[in-house]
């Protein structure tokens, strides 16, 4: 039997004891993953060792997990349960294979960090998947599970087409003086004062008003948001969600608070069940924050109201999300704001040189603590912060000096307006959960001070590392 390795010049220097401990359990899954899918120059003998197939059916139940998917924890067990069985399936003819070792080590590891018992579920390599029409991730499933089928009664010429069949998600969101965060990851702080599309396609409009925060300032916020859910043959009518200042509705604008049928059933933490439909609203906090679920497209929206002005965050399949045509090419989330209509300089934040006129000195808010974090400051929590004022404010709520610390640095600056902190810190937290890539989440204003971490020269370092460790274990 041959030997398992990479061959990686200079990872023996990255093979550091300290190193390899600490991060063990993401490195023995791309020692994985890597070899399986034979990325770089990993090299796996013994052909009728099947981890690849283990490896891969993993990667398949855990691909549309995120942290806005019901039951993300639960559903992550199983699969890590099911792994493990696969494993110790194929462990007589993987025995002395570094990839099945690596992949058992790193099993182990994440059962351990994730609280999963070793007994229990397991997730089904070949569910059963269920057809629901107006449920998007059943569709997409059924699609993918169709065409994993065609591929393996067809020549090996097609065997990898299913790989392409498993859906992508896109974010975008809108915060502060306004803050854009687009499709892309591209972050800018534009004017744009007035009605503007952010997203604009066959399935989905979504539109924003901004309006001036401070006399004589080029700085807006949102003060109104226009949802419009297009109707969907089978499974829903045109819906519209309309937001203003001070109306934070937890209803459609013809009163209902949702459309549809029914599309599967949910277990609540408390033991409950009850069916979900194709589309419908969520009321988290009256008149501060709202959450639109669109089951039927894959949609998911938060607004939220923070002070006098709104906040927008949105999760959506890619697929959908470029389904227009050339008269919808106008759509801030998707190619940002107007050169004309930019305040940043590619991601700079220029500081205004002194502090606006915005009324009289305030008394100072007292810090807020853990448990007021999002909640707004009164209307009229105006004040004129200094730069270091404004900095021990932002890092009151915002710890990593990322975009996020900066557009509320920018934003104190410019408005004196003490909601804009919280205005940033609630928009950070609807990205974590609602963006689909945790590799992008920090992102750092040119010029910052702050290393920007790129996500291809880290798979570079990841693989170097997974190649160290691999020496190390040989």
């Amino acid at each position: 039997m041959g030997r398992a390795g990479c061959c990686c010049r200079g990872a023996e220097r990255l093979a550091s004891p300290s190193l390899v401990r600490r991060f063990r359990p993401l490195l023995l899954l791309i020692i994985a993953l890597c070899c399986g899918a034979h990325i770089g120059q990993c090299q796996v003998s013994a052909p009728q060792c099947r981890i690849q197939k283990c490896t891969t059916d993993f990667v398949f139940l855990t691909s549309h997990l995120t942290p806005a998917v019901d039951e993300l924890h639960i559903e992550f067990c199983k699969a890590l349960r099911a792994y493990s069985a696969c494993t110790q399936r194929t462990a007589k003819s993987c025995r002395g294979n570094l990839v099945f070792h690596s992949a058992v080590l790193g099993i182990s590891d994440l059962m351990s960090q994730r609280n999963c018992s070793r007994d229990g579920p397991t997730s089904s390599t070949h569910p059963e998947i269920q057809h629901e029409p107006c449920n998007y991730h059943s569709r997409t499933q059924h699609a993918h599970a169709h065409s994993h089928v065609h591929a393996h009664t067809h020549s090996q010429a097609h065997s990898h087409s299913h790989e392409h069949a498993r859906p992508g998600y896109l974010f975008c969101g809108l915060f502060g003086d306004p803050h854009l965060r687009t499709f892309k990851d591209s972050f800018q702080t534009c004017k744009v004062e007035g009605a503007w599309p952010l997203i604009d396609n066959n399935y989905l409009s979504v539109q924003v008003t901004n309006v001036p925060v401070v006399p004589g300032s080029s700085a807006t916020a949102p003060n109104k948001i226009t949802i419009i859910f297009k109707p969907y043959e089978g499974c829903t009518d045109q819906r519209v969600y309309q937001a203003v200042t001070d109306n934070l509705p937890a209803a459609f604008d013809d009163g209902t608070i949702s459309s549809g049928d029914p599309i599967h059933t949910f277990a609540g933490a408390d033991g409950a069940s009850g069916k979900v439909r194709a589309l419908w609203i969520s009321e988290r906090s009256p008149g501060r924050h709202v959450e639109l679920h669109a089951g039927y497209i894959g949609v998911t929206v938060i607004v939220r109201q923070l002070g006098r002005y709104l906040t927008l965050a949105v999760r959506i399949p890619e697929e959908l999300a470029r389904a227009y045509d050339a008269t919808q090419d106008l759509q801030l989330c998707l190619n940002g704001c107007p050169s004309g209509e930019r305040i940043d300089r590619a991601g700079h934040l220029p500081l205004p040189l002194s502090p606006p006129a915005v009324g009289l000195q305030l008394q100072q808010l007292r810090r807020p603590s853990y448990s007021s974090q999002t909640q707004a400051f009164p209307f009229n929590s105006i004040q004129v912060f200094g730069l270091e004022v404004a900095k021990e404010r932002c890092r009151e709520q915002l710890e990593v000096q990322d975009i996020y610390y900066h557009s509320c640095v920018f934003d104190l600056l410019t408005t004196g307006d003490a909601n804009f902190t919280v205005a940033a810190y609630s928009a950070l937290k609807d990205m974590e959960s609602l963006h689909p890539h945790r590799d992008r989440w920090r992102i750092y204003p040119r010029g910052s001070a702050t290393p920007t971490l790129h996500s291809q020269p880290m798979k570079h370092l990841a693989l170097l590392l997974a190649c160290a460790l691999s020496v190390t274990l040989s």
